[in-house]
């Protein structure tokens, strides 16, 4: 069966038992029907966080189609379940960009899904939506105020930094020219969209501690410059108590379930590759506060999202892992080894063993922040036990556990190894992870950290655009911001087509975007976009309803 006729099959509990088995009463809900709820922040409590015990899973570099981490996030928390670790899943929420576009879904798959998977991949509790108009009433306000003769700031059109969004993948509004039509129509200028995901607005509510802290947040978002070059925040627009008011709902994280029954919170979604690609602390923190361990998931490779996790997460909202679960998949290892992708289907033990180069690097990565990995091998029909063991006897050599894993067709069954070796590495944790570097280094030292010592660059590169960002923060007093770098996931360094684990190579900033109200700054390398485009056969053709409401095509 496919992902979305295993979830119709599957009986789901309602939501409020599923609160129950994290002792929490009906009025501690926000009920979004039968099988979703909100979580009032008021059950997050500090002591309770401290105590309990974090699992990080992260990747290799991917192949397009994704290795399997939300899957596998899913499998090991019902696996632990399973041997009595009581434990809560935390994931982020889908985007519709790429539910229509080419990876589908992110709610796991087959016996490791999140449930109800077609309302949690389409809107599901308007969380997004309510983040698109949070960040598109910012920019109505801006143009507003460029158009004003009465109550204008002086606010420079030229040096407006400030965007829309929507959460669909569309190129064709990554530039766009706004105001035309005459006078009554706005001052003309030049702008463009990103998707919801890349939002700052996103970017702040997963960071966030609370709704004072989130309107503080909106209100030191960066705009642009007055004509007389003094900057401009949100909060000199008035804006950040509308925009707040906007996201009072979104803010509190959202209580569903797996396919086992699991409790699983899910919240936020920023991407990895353009963001910060983890979901948001409230809701790991609520999962730690609920339960005695929390597995959660940053996206893409460990490079991008896992780094960001723990650089900006991590000592934002001070937060420590007690293990980290990297993903590794035959088919990933054969694309890293030089093997084409319409040829990972067939079995390849050499490439397999040339591409264990990227897996070690990941490796080495985590071994830099200091946390004990855990390598779990996400098992396809079409991999071959010879392909497995060379994995595995690769990881023995390293002194590292690797456990292969069948979460998509056995859910918790699949994957009871490798819970055992997870609750093991958390019982011998004593130490707290360390951070790659100190926030207040100067920018370019800060970047060139991340590209050296995980990328495996030689040297950074500034674009002219990238110098004038450069000064522009330090005019700003911004220099002391982590950087949450935008780079392609499908390779270590910045160029896509560098598979494996290349060296030496040069690592090219373009631009450094500001986003002061999430309280990071944004390197932006390569050709990396920050709105994506459809693939020549979008998963949208897929997708279909009947006359009874009953979706099809979700994958």
């Amino acid at each position: 069966m496919t992902d979305i006729e295993i979830a119709q099959k599957a009986t789901m509990k309602p939501v409020v038992e599923i609160a129950k088995q994290l002792q929490l009463e009906d009025d501690d809900l926000i009920l979004y029907g039968k099988y979703k709820a909100k979580l009032k922040l008021s059950l997050i409590e500090e002591e309770k966080v401290q105590a309990s015990n974090l699992i990080l899973v992260s990747a290799i570099s991917p192949t397009p189609a994704g290795e399997g981490k939300t899957t596998t996030s899913i499998g090991l928390s019902q696996a632990m379940n399973k041997i009595g670790l009581n434990t809560t899943v935390v994931l982020r929420e889908p985007s519709l960009g790429p539910v229509f576009g080419m990876k589908g879904g992110a709610a796991g798959g087959g016996y490791s899904q999140v449930l109800p998977m077609e309302d949690i991949n389409l809107h599901f509790t308007g969380d997004f939506s309510a983040i698109e108009k949070a960040h598109n009433l910012l920019s109505a306000l801006i143009d507003n105020n460029i158009q004003s003769k009465t109550r204008s700031i002086n606010l420079d059109p030229r040096t407006v930094s400030w965007k829309r969004v929507m959460d669909m993948n569309d190129r064709s509004l990554r530039n766009v020219v706004v105001g035309l039509g005459g006078t009554g129509s706005g001052i003309p200028r030049e702008t463009g969209f990103d998707i919801t995901a890349a939002s700052e607005i996103m970017a702040i509510l997963c960071l966030t501690t609370g709704l004072v802290d989130l309107k503080e947040r909106l209100g030191n978002i960066f705009v642009g410059f007055k004509f007389d070059k003094t900057p401009v925040y949100a909060r000199d627009l008035n804006a950040q108590g509308a925009m707040a008011a906007l996201l009072k709902d979104a803010i509190q994280p959202n209580l569903v379930q797996t396919i086992e029954g699991t409790p699983a919170i899910i919240h936020g979604g920023p991407f990895a590759n353009i963001a910060q690609g983890t979901n948001s602390v409230l809701a790991t923190k609520m999962g730690l506060s609920l339960s005695d361990y929390v597995v959660t998931e940053a996206g893409f490779g460990f490079d991008l999202g896992a780094e960001k996790f723990l650089d900006i997460k991590c000592q934002s909202a001070n937060l420590s892992p007690k293990a980290i679960v990297l993903v590794a998949t035959i088919r990933a290892l054969k694309y890293h080894g030089g093997a084409a992708l319409d040829s990972l289907k067939e079995p390849n033990p050499e490439a397999v063993k040339k591409g264990l180069v990227n897996m070690e690097k990941h490796l080495e990565n985590i071994g830099q922040f200091n946390v004990a990995p855990v390598v779990a091998i996400n098992r396809f029909t079409t991999d071959t036990d010879e392909e497995v063991q060379a994995v595995v006897d690769r990881c023995k050599a390293l002194g590292i556990d690797a456990v292969p894993i069948e979460v998509w067709a056995k859910g918790g069954d699949g994957a009871l190894e490798l819970a055992k070796a997870v609750g093991q590495k958390v019982a011998n944790c004593t130490s707290k992870f360390t951070p790659l570097y100190d926030w207040a280094w100067p920018v370019q030292k800060k970047i060139e950290t991340i590209a050296k010592k995980i990328y495996g660059a030689g040297a950074i590169d500034y674009s002219s655009q990238a110098k004038r960002d450069l000064r522009k923060i330090g005019r700003l007093g911004l220099d002391h911001l982590p950087v949450c770098i935008a780079k392609t996931q499908k390779s270590l360094s910045d160029n896509p087509k560098l598979l494996g684990r290349p060296k030496d190579f040069v690592v090219t900033v373009r631009q450094i975007e500001i986003a002061a109200g999430a309280g990071f700054l944004i390197p932006i390398t390569g050709d990396i976009l920050r709105m994506p485009g459809l693939p020549a056969t979008p998963s949208a053709e897929r997708i279909d309803i009947d006359e009874n409401g009953n979706i099809t095509g979700l994958f």
